[in-house]
């Protein structure tokens, strides 16, 4: 069964699913900044666009373009930010 979830006064909007192995979500993040927390552990992969992204413990924003990814450790939170419109796709373990 597929779950809209919105954030941020709607600037960003995901689906949530069930994949063929993990529970998964796939959305698009508008132009701003955010930060997200996580309940458990989450791979990030940018489908378009690019995010700019602060991981827990680090002091340097990286930088996430089409077909890159990251991941996050569950029970913390990241912030990023996004220049355009950015679509993800987002596993859960």
């Amino acid at each position: 069964m597929l779950k809209v979830n919105e954030y941020f006064d709607g600037k960003a909007k995901s689906i949530s699913f069930q994949s063929s192995t993990l529970p998964a979500t796939v959305g698009v993040i508008s132009p701003g900044e955010y930060e997200f927390g996580t309940g458990q552990k989450e791979t990030m992969t940018v489908i378009s666009g690019a995010l700019t992204v602060l991981l827990p413990g680090m002091s340097e924003w990286m930088v996430y373009g089409a077909g890159e990814g990251f991941q996050v450790a569950g029970q913390s939170s990241f912030q990023v930010k996004a220049d355009i419109d950015t679509a993800y796709l987002c596993s859960y373990e």
